[in-house]
């Protein structure tokens, strides 16, 4: 543990919001080496995991590093910012993400212009979203919230693959609709309650909003929320984003941009708006437990043979089911349900992040994600040609179906938990209707993750497969031999193993951020 006074806490967390806006102008002045993407990333890590240290652990409630100065006097804007136990795990997890991702695009950076200006992007990116999980006012949150969608655009539109202007397009279309509307809920809850401050309108439980500025605030809130989230029927957006950007843009949008939308409903809908949330949960279950499913069903119609499949567009669709028990687990308003969600949260950027890694490593190798390209002679046989490799793929797709003792487990059993006793008020037979679906959906979750496995890592190697000496094929060469681990994979993709493991060996050490804090922002709760 580290002790630092408040003052110290406070400019620390504004450096780590400010050093990446600096840092993103350092990397295109000239002569700047290319490892400076990497430094001021890992000074942005470092410094998170300080603050995390200094972190006031025995009271994660409470907010902390807490800043509060006028910005716009004649609109009540502030410059307020502060962390509690539900924004720490994914401030720290925007650090480390936007790290290993200038790391690894040091050694491998995408094919397209200035390599820097991919690098400004992405520290831009780290910026926008660690201003959304740290600002406390409802104005900054929005502009937050918005500013990441500018290098995000660019990083698909300009670095990404096949594709890439319509996808980064359809992306900016989906999420600036979303976001007008989420503005509109956020003006409404600021005006009516009187002040945008986000601790004062949690703390005052919806009071002074009638019911119906409650339920008209959370519909325009969670479909802006929704939208990024995302949650089906609004996640058409997703696939062909992913699919694509380049690696380091799909890790940090399946990382932490998606976070974004269920952080809002768990810091803003929820507490502010309860009345809204409770009228419009039952919906939400169901929207989610639809969403596991046909995220599912999605991905094992693109898994099967024949189906031209993309590797990278099921990692996607998979993401909408597992953000699925997210909201399943917000939805049924209980502590444990939405300490569930934002485990899965925190679970879903470590292995969909490092799922997204592998797959762009094995794009470098064999120059397709296409499934059918893959394992055109029954199996890409990656345990036999690369078996670290193949191991590690295969241990990140067990971790993504919930393997116990992997992170993935804790969020989705937590979920299932909160709604097999749902909030008093809420229609137990439809939640324990809607927690039959999704453990429905946790099979066909690991139905299409083990046939990827058995697709990707198992079968002959292409030399056996001809009953001769596997040739001396080139590293894109599908067919032929292809380099194991490389140095700066391991140094990439180790740390999401790790935490991995320890988040499902050892859930309290995310549990005893969030439970306090989560129960401090229930309706009803003891301030």
């Amino acid at each position: 543990m580290i002790t630092l006074n408040d003052t110290t806490m406070q400019v620390l967390l504004v450096a780590l919001i400010a050093l990446p806006l600096l840092g993103a102008a350092a990397v295109l002045l000239p002569r700047v080496p290319a490892w400076a993407g990497v430094a001021v990333t890992g000074a942005v890590l470092a410094g998170t995991l300080v603050l995390a240290a200094a972190f006031d652990h025995d009271d994660p409630a409470a907010v902390q590093a807490e800043s509060d100065v006028p910005w716009i006097p004649a609109l009540g804007v502030r410059l307020h910012f502060g962390v509690d136990g539900i924004s720490l795990p994914l401030v720290v997890l925007t650090a480390l993400l936007t790290f290993l991702c200038a790391l690894y695009t040091l050694v491998r950076p995408p094919e397209g212009p200035r390599p820097a200006a991919f690098t400004a992007l992405m520290l831009l990116l780290e910026a926008g979203t660690l201003a959304t999980f740290a600002v406390l006012d409802l104005v900054l949150f929005f502009l937050a919230f918005e500013m990441v969608l500018v290098p995000m655009y660019f990083l698909i539109a300009r670095w990404g693959g096949a594709g890439r202007e319509a996808a980064a397009w359809r992306f900016v279309l989906f999420t600036v609709t979303g976001s007008v509307v989420m503005l509109l809920g956020l003006l409404l809850i600021g005006v009516r309650g009187g002040t945008f401050d986000m601790v004062a309108l949690a703390e005052a439980d919806g009071a002074g909003l009638s019911h119906a500025t409650q339920v008209v605030a959370v519909l325009a809130i969670g479909l802006g929320l929704a939208v990024k989230t995302p949650m089906w029927p609004l996640h058409s957006w997703l696939p062909d984003a992913h699919t694509a950007a380049p690696t380091a843009g799909s890790v940090l949008l399946a990382g932490v941009l998606l976070k974004m939308g269920t952080y809002g409903l768990v810091r803003i809908a929820l507490p502010m708006a309860p009345e809204g949330m409770e009228t419009f949960a039952p919906y939400l279950g169901a929207f989610a437990v639809t969403g596991i499913v046909y995220g599912s069903l999605a991905c094992l119609a693109l898994v099967r043979r024949g189906a031209g499949g993309d590797l990278k567009r099921l990692i996607a669709y998979s993401s909408v089911g597992h953000m699925g028990f997210v909201l399943l687990g917000i939805s049924t308003l209980t502590a444990t349900g939405v300490n569930g969600a934002l485990f899965a949260n925190v679970a879903h950027g470590l292995i969909t992040g490092l799922l997204f890694f592998l797959v762009g490593a094995l794009k470098e190798r064999t120059g397709t994600t296409d499934l059918d390209g893959l394992a055109g002679g029954g199996g890409a046989a990656l345990y036999g040609r690369t078996p670290r490799f193949g191991g590690l793929l295969a241990f990140a797709a067990v971790a993504s179906l919930g393997l116990p003792g992997l992170a993935g487990f804790w969020g989705e059993l937590l979920a299932l938990l909160g709604a097999f006793h749902p909030a008093d008020g809420l229609s137990r037979p439809a939640f324990l209707t809607y927690t039959a679906i999704a453990a429905f959906g946790t099979l066909l979750t690991a139905a299409y993750l083990l046939l990827v496995v058995r697709r990707v890592c198992m079968g002959d190697a292409p030399g056996e497969r001809a009953g001769g000496v596997e040739g001396a094929g080139g590293a894109g060469d599908v067919e032929g031999a292809l380099p194991d681990l490389r140095a700066h994979e391991y140094a990439a993709f180790a740390p999401l193993v790790v935490l991995t493991l320890l988040a499902g060996l050892w859930p309290a050490v995310l549990l005893d951020l969030t439970d306090p804090a989560v129960q401090h922002l229930l309706p009803g709760a003891v301030r």
